[in-house]
């Protein structure tokens, strides 16, 4: 896995991430890959927390968040994908003048999330049924937090679901919502934006605040993996 992600076209990922917020890669799972990560969504004694949408008014749906150690692909795709998306974090962060620069490794991240009491990981695996949809929000676990996160696509949208799109909104100041339709693949992963993003304006930059969810599964079942790469607060 870090020969493929190391070898993907960082330029137009960097790009795409600039002017829209979000980018697509391309089949960067296989089938197997795909296959074996839904299965792992029944196996007992990996996750430390299963949540049901609907008890918290989320949608409607069921996620669980892995323990650590998280499996081996998925902490392969976290710790490789992470230092490539750091420049990506820290020019946005320049650019709106936050003060904030991200560090080049995953653990020296996870070490500023321990000094703020997050420790908790936050890769989940969330399973839609016929009816299920998750509404806009922000994956935000406390003060520390990553600016990019990623989604991995383990089901067909034409062969085990129908409905079900990727659903983006992006706000600007004193403007309505603008919102982004997807419909990624199987084996497809997204990147995007974990709360906002830069837009330049005529006097320099400003914040876009973005949200995403899942529009309602009209017909089948949908699968998906969420990397988020900051820790939740114990």
């Amino acid at each position: 896995m870090r020969k493929i992600i190391d070898n993907l076209d960082w330029q137009h990922l960097t790009n795409e991430m600039n002017s829209s917020g979000f980018a697509i890669i391309p089949k960067l799972l296989d089938n197997k890959d795909c296959d074996e990560l839904s299965d792992l969504y029944g196996k007992t004694g990996i996750y430390r927390k299963t949540v049901t949408m609907e008890r918290h008014r989320f949608g409607k749906g069921e996620y669980k968040y892995f323990s650590y150690p998280l499996p081996d692909l998925l902490q392969s795709i976290r710790k490789t994908i992470y230092p490539h998306l750091v420049p990506i974090a820290n020019r946005w962060m320049e650019v709106l003048k936050t003060g904030i620069n991200y560090p080049d490794s995953l653990h020296e991240l996870h070490d500023r999330c321990k000094e703020e009491d997050q420790l908790k990981p936050t890769v989940l695996i969330l399973k839609y049924e016929e009816g299920g949809f998750n509404t806009l929000h922000q994956d935000l676990y406390g003060q520390v937090y990553f600016p990019i996160q990623m989604v991995l696509f383990l089901s067909d949208p034409v062969l085990d679901y129908s409905g079900g799109e990727f659903v983006i909104t992006e706000q600007v100041p004193r403007a309505q919502s603008k919102a982004i339709v997807l419909r990624p693949s199987k084996g497809d992963a997204l990147l995007l934006s974990t709360n906002f993003r830069p837009m330049k304006g005529v006097r320099g930059y400003y914040r876009a605040n973005m949200r995403h969810g899942v529009s309602e599964i009209k017909k089948g079942h949908r699968s998906t993996v969420g990397i988020i790469f900051h820790d939740a607060l114990n």
